[in-house]
């Protein structure tokens, strides 16, 4: 196995908001619910939140509707092909953050099924029935806990989490584990097989996060390590982990001040660089459907698992 295949995953950019979609196979005929979210027209412009009630399950079931109306024009216009670090269009050149994927450069229609997801989701924050969705974090004895448990990504904008065939870094499945009580959070990436069925040299990451409450609908994150599941030992099938710390706040302020004090000494005239805070707000919650919004601003739809509607519309 070669190394560059391990470390091109440990980009502190991919690792960070790894919530990837994955769309394996969609049946070729439109459900209801896909109906509902294409609207009157097949460009993807009609329907939406624009012309959804005020009533969550209505809106839930629209959201789910515009999501794969949207996946649909993508199988017929294209993905965004997203692959590692700033050449690849995961990471933002000037401050290394997820890149904010734009719909419309795969086409106008998909461009605008994108922007009926958005419209939608404002919709939704505006009716979230859960006023503290940071409740019970750091009390695990705690009965009221909301953001606890399993979730699985319906979609995002972020490109460190857009995954596709046609990419080097290929498919994937993502989900996120959150323990309120201990304060802990667990991104999981599992890559998609070969087209041959074998497994890839690298077949998961999880990554390791504390995360505390800041107010009712906040939480910041504190990226711990990076655990890499690997198939292979160079050429050899072999199974095993491996595990990359990631360099906490007080060093990466360090090696940011010393960056700016160079900058000062050289002369040269750079905004002096701040150390991003790793954090998302929840802008709708309950106990089906998570809708939230990083610093990036990139937005993260996720579901439970046993949600059955969510999956059955984007399987």
């Amino acid at each position: 196995m070669k190394a560059s295949a391990i470390f091109a995953f440990l980009q502190v950019g991919t690792a960070v908001f790894a919530f990837a979609p994955v769309l394996w196979e969609r049946p070729s005929k439109l459900s209801q619910v896909e109906r509902l979210g294409a609207g009157s027209g097949s460009d993807g412009a009609g329907g939406g939140g624009s012309e959804a009630q005020n009533d969550p399950d209505t809106l839930k079931t629209q959201l789910l509707g515009d999501i794969a109306n949207l996946n649909r024009l993508q199988d017929e216009d294209g993905k965004i092909s997203v692959d590692f670090g700033v050449k690849g269009g995961e990471l933002d050149k000037k401050s290394r953050a997820p890149r904010k994927l734009d719909f419309y450069t795969v086409s106008d229609r998909v461009g605008k099924a994108a922007d009926v997801v958005f419209r939608t989701v404002e919709e939704l924050s505006k009716v979230n029935p859960t006023v503290a969705a940071t409740a019970g974090f750091g009390d695990p004895n705690a009965t009221d806990r909301p953001l606890e448990g399993t979730w699985r990504l319906l979609f995002s904008t972020a490109a460190d989490a857009s995954f596709s065939r046609d990419s080097k870094r290929g498919d994937a499945k993502a989900m996120n584990i959150v323990d309120t009580g201990r304060e802990r959070m667990t991104n999981i990436i599992k890559f998609a097989p070969k087209d041959d069925g074998k497994p890839k040299a690298v077949e998961e990451l999880r990554v390791k996060l504390v995360a505390r409450a800041e107010g009712p609908n906040r939480v910041d994150l504190v990226f711990k390590y990076v655990a890499v599941k690997c198939t292979k030992l160079f050429f050899f099938p072999l199974r095993w982990t491996l595990y990359i710390p990631v360099p906490g706040p007080t060093i990466g302020k360090f090696v940011i001040r010393l960056s700016n004090l160079k900058n000062r000494m050289l002369r040269r005239k750079k905004e002096l660089r701040k150390l991003p805070k790793a954090f998302f707000d929840v802008l709708y919650l309950d106990k089906d459907l998570r809708v939230h919004k990083t610093g990036e601003d990139n937005y993260f739809i996720q579901a439970r698992p046993e949600w059955k509607s969510a999956w059955e519309t984007s399987a």
